[in-house]
């Protein structure tokens, strides 16, 4: 690697804080040294014809604890100055090339999951702008690319043909004078209702929240490229309801098309729960109504029931997954009933996929995984795409979630038993106790126990005890209130578990833990279970 600041550039400072750097830009990345040895400092680009970016980073004088890199690729031949405010032999570490610092182990460290979207570098949270166009699958996401822990939030952004195998694009929307990039969502315009398309080409408009330090606001970027680049709007914000609600939190639009009424519809977290627009062209936005009981990341979209599309209700969640069923009008959403959970633990802030072709009709959704990745430069992922169903229960109609067909293809048989005692089922996993990615689908009966469960290492992966109708700490009861049995799907990446409950009806996710000095590998509890059945699959990499 050449170090092409140090050998080229001059570094001028100011006393020790503070410097600056002026270079030509003839690579795709700059490369920079992250230690969290240091202290946060303000890090600003200044670039000929674009808009300046001011972000924060820990630039390491000495040692890296990683290295984060930015993609240059718009702004090659161009001139860019960076100050920096903190020690100014940070900067002296930034380098151009066209390859990112730690490219030739990406994808296959130690910690990395296998069949989990990750960025490369950095933090990811929240799933945003979630849209299938011309042949690909959108992800956008909460980003910070300077570091692995919260902070500057960019709009990240990968793409997909399948859902399963993921290309990492550069960030999409960057902080600007109106704040940092929060969550929010896409759609196509094709009716040309912004007046954003040109020559034929509908806008991919992306809809989102700017926070600034004293309010947040909601704002629209389109794109023309296949959300290769935005542009934001210049009648930037659309909705400041700061008066409205006397409440800064005010975020994460979701928007979508309403045809009966034909006009836009967008549900805003605000204050106690999730506020109803609507808007002929996404940039004059009228609020309707409001529903109390959310806490961010808002969706609202309809299902049938059974598959039946003569009977259809609509679905209104927030980011911890509770919702409510109801009715929409267009305007307001009156809740039937609710609120239930279909999924805890690790996910958070769910997003489901806006203009899925209607030969499909899916409903598919993908969350954050609040998951570390201990010694990694990048933190957090995204849980697995899963399709959205409504279903007849004991309890009445419910949500449920599976993972789609597409990842199938990772999935390769390696053992199949049935019948099985505790022992027994122990005995023919002990192979795959040291797999780092797998997956498990079992069903165990109980006899006259009231627990069972199965462990990896000493960390409990199912835990059911029959007696309080708990799962893992959570209330569930089976369809059969007299059944003994229950079914698990299990997914196991380097980092987390995910486990889909008798079909879906009931999910949840985990970081994986050993217990320290644990490695007994998998292990059936429960005296007088029997395991029904035990399949064993081995997972590809989608890398």
């Amino acid at each position: 690697m050449t170090l092409l600041l140090c050998s080229l550039l001059p570094l001028c400072a100011s006393g020790a804080q503070g410097g600056n750097i002026s270079l030509k830009i003839t690579k795709q990345y700059l490369n920079f040294p992250v230690s969290h040895q240091q202290e946060r400092s303000r890090m600003t680009f200044e670039t000929e014809g674009a808009p300046d970016l001011s972000v924060v980073i820990r630039l390491a004088p000495e040692e890296a604890d990683y290295w984060v890199f930015r993609d240059m690729s718009a702004f090659e031949g161009k001139t860019v100055r960076i100050a920096y405010e903190g020690d100014p032999r940070g900067l002296a570490k930034i380098y151009q090339s066209d390859r990112i610092a730690g490219q030739d182990s990406l994808y296959r460290e130690k910690n990395r999951p296998q069949f989990h979207f990750t960025t490369r570098r950095g933090w990811i949270n929240d799933p945003n702008g979630l849209v299938f166009h011309n042949g690909e699958y959108h992800l956008f996401y909460q980003h910070n690319p300077y570091e692995r822990d919260w902070q500057n939030m960019h709009w990240g952004h990968a793409v997909s043909e399948d859902l399963v195998h993921w290309k990492e694009l550069p960030d999409a929307l960057c902080p600007d004078s109106l704040g940092t990039m929060y969550s929010g969502s896409a759609v196509i315009d094709y009716a040309n209702t912004a007046g954003f398309n040109r020559d034929g080409k509908p806008a991919l408009v992306a809809i989102y929240t700017a926070a600034g330090p004293e309010r947040q606001v909601q704002c629209l970027a389109y794109s023309l490229d296949d959300g290769r680049t935005f542009t934001k709007y210049a009648g930037n914000p659309v909705i400041d309801s700061r008066d409205k609600w006397n409440s800064k939190d005010t975020r994460d639009p979701k928007v979508f098309w309403y045809a009966p009424a034909g006009h836009w519809v967008l549900v805003l977290n605000e204050r106690d729960g999730h506020s109803i627009y609507t808007s002929a062209d996404l940039k004059k936005w009228t609020y309707e109504s409001h529903v109390t009981g959310f806490w961010e990341c808002p969706e609202l979209f309809e299902l049938p029931v059974d598959g039946n599309p003569e009977n259809k209700k609509w679905v209104m969640y927030g980011a911890s997954g509770t919702y409510m069923l109801g009715s929409f009008d267009g305007r307001v959403f009156r809740p039937e009933s609710g609120k239930y959970c279909y999924t805890t633990g690790s996910i958070y802030a769910a997003q489901t996929y806006t203009n899925i072709p209607a030969a499909d009709g899916r409903r598919i959704q993908i969350g954050w995984g609040r998951i570390s990745h201990p010694g990694m430069p990048f933190n957090g992922m995204m849980t697995l795409p899963t399709e959205l169903t409504l279903r007849t229960t004991k309890d009445g109609v419910r949500l449920a979630s599976t993972p789609i067909a597409e990842l199938d293809r990772l999935f390769r048989p390696l053992a199949e038993w049935r019948g099985l005692t505790p022992d027994e089922a122990n005995r023919k996993l002990e192979e795959f106790g040291k797999a780092d990615r797998l997956r498990i689908r079992t069903t165990i009966e109980l006899s006259h126990a009231t627990d069972a469960g199965l462990s990896l290492d000493g960390q409990s992966i199912v835990a059911y005890d029959l007696n309080h109708n708990t799962l893992n700490g959570r209330f569930y009861s089976p369809q059969d209130p007299t059944s003994m049995r229950l079914t698990a799907d299990i997914y196991l990446d380097r980092t987390s578990a995910e486990v889909f409950i008798d079909g879906g009806l009931y999910s949840y996710s985990m970081e994986r833990r050993p217990q320290t000095g644990n490695n007994g590998g998998f292990r059936f509890r429960g005296n007088r279970i029997k395991v029904c059945s035990l399949e064993v699959f081995a997972v590809g990499s989608i890398w």
